[in-house]
């Protein structure tokens, strides 16, 4: 049996023990509640039943019986950085973070430590691979990895005291102007697939949107291209705040995103993140350009003015 520590992510808050345990350890609910029944877990260092809410924060410690580390995949991977410390890639759309089960594969943790091995031992969770963060699978875009447990520890913690920008760019029904959206969100307790909204509780979020540019879709009327800044990190935050706002990103069905020509996916890219660097403290700007498949959605929509 190996002990494993791992803290409850903020986009955890609100959920079952049970449920969080069998993700983050890729086993089913039933061995989940069977190892909470038999005491391998507490949370906080007590002793926990199945159904306790968590709350961001919270360290849960459980015995696991099996290594969990993603198996090497060699798949396609566009290296936007590297050096001795990180590792910056391109995810695309599609491919999920990481394996929720052993053995699992087609996920990017599986392709990065095809790549560098040492990621697999960088993180806590070891089926993260050394990933600092998290992308939603339908979302593409640079995502950061560590080679090593105290880099990986020094970019959580960045992330965490919101040292770290982000950029997203985001084609959206309307016309928003340039503004900040300022509305908790409470992660929803009956499904882990959407988010539910809650204005008087929840989680902070901040969403910064500046439109780009303008386009005009044909029977559909307008549409906008925005850069989103988010300094905090809820999950599906940018989603949620622009759909709450009347203006929701086209291919994104689960929040009543429009439907557009030639669209198969959610039309979100993580562009850039700019951090100081974990160990050498320089200045590092990181950027993914826009995918062929969303310029070429753009490329058939016609353009209007520019935002000022």
């Amino acid at each position: 049996m190996d002990e494993r520590r791992f803290k409850v992510d903020p986009d955890e808050e609100g959920d079952r023990l049970d449920r969080v345990l069998a993700r983050r350890l890729g086993i089913s609910r039933r061995l989940a509640i069977r190892a909470i029944e038999e005491g391998k877990v507490r949370v906080g260092g007590r002793r926990a039943a199945k159904g306790y809410v968590l709350a961001a924060g919270e360290e849960i410690v459980a015995e696991v019986p099996t290594d969990l580390a993603p198996l090497p995949e060699p798949r396609a991977l566009r290296v936007l950085y590297e050096d001795e410390w990180i590792l910056a890639v391109d995810k695309p759309a599609g491919w999920p973070m990481h394996p929720l089960r052993p053995g699992e594969t087609g996920t990017l943790a599986n392709a990065v430590v095809a790549r560098e091995p040492a990621c697999a031992r960088a993180s806590a969770d070891p089926r993260e691979g050394g990933a600092a963060h998290r992308l939603d699978n339908e979302t593409s875009g640079v995502v950061l990895f560590a080679r090593s447990r105290p880099v990986w520890m020094r970019l959580r913690e960045m992330f965490a005291v919101r040292a770290v920008h982000k950029e997203y760019l985001a084609l959206v029904r309307g016309a928003p102007e340039a503004g900040e959206i300022r509305r908790p969100i409470l992660p929803a307790s009956a499904s882990r697939s959407r988010v539910a909204r809650s204005w008087e509780e929840g989680r902070e979020a901040l969403t910064r949107v500046e439109p780009l540019e303008f386009f005009d879709a044909p029977g559909q009327g307008r549409f906008a291209l925005v850069r989103c800044t988010i300094p905090t990190g809820v999950r599906h935050q940018i989603r949620v705040h622009l759909q709450a706002i009347g203006h929701p990103i086209a291919g994104d069905a689960l929040y009543g995103g429009a439907r557009l020509p030639g669209l198969e996916r959610l039309f979100l890219h993580a562009t850039a993140i700019v951090f100081d660097h974990p160990v050498t403290g320089r200045r590092l700007r990181v950027e993914s350009p826009l995918p062929e498949e969303l310029r070429a959605v753009l490329a058939v929509l016609t353009r209007g003015r520019r935002a000022r």
